[in-house]
């Protein structure tokens, strides 16, 4: 019926029972799958990840300019992932890095929801907080 109609048989679904065949131009149905796959790929949200990096003896005024770069990451949309990074003889104080980054989740609560709680990461506490609709 194809070759009499100068089409293509085309298996749409291989798995069915039985599988399904339909009778169409082969390169019109490749055009449209592009198309479609283009379309999806255009609708996707592209996730932006920003970084902020604190040390374990960050000061008062750091910290306040570090949450409002934060809080604009926030506004605009990207997810913020602030880290506290220990060097030296300095992962002794991993209890001050946790309440530092507790502190911001705590600060930043109404721009957006933490997603990754506080965790250790080789020499880094990490801590992920994504932006509310």
């Amino acid at each position: 019926m194809a070759e009499d109609m100068d089409l293509d048989l085309v298996e749409i679904s291989p798995k069915a029972d039985p599988p399904v065949c339909k009778i169409i131009d082969y390169s019109k149905f490749m055009y449209d799958q592009r198309k479609k796959q283009k379309e999806l790929a255009a609708k996707a949200v592209k996730v932006v990840i920003k970084e902020i990096r604190f040390g374990p003896n960050t000061s008062d005024h750091d910290y306040e300019f570090k949450k409002k770069h934060a809080i604009e990451f926030l506004q605009s949309g990207a997810k913020v992932k602030a880290f506290v990074f220990f060097r030296g003889r300095s992962i002794v104080f991993k209890d001050k890095g946790e309440i530092l980054l507790l502190r911001l989740a705590q600060d930043l609560e109404e721009y957006g929801k933490v997603e990754h709680m506080p965790s250790m990461d080789g020499k880094k506490m990490n801590i992920t907080i994504a932006p509310k609709k």
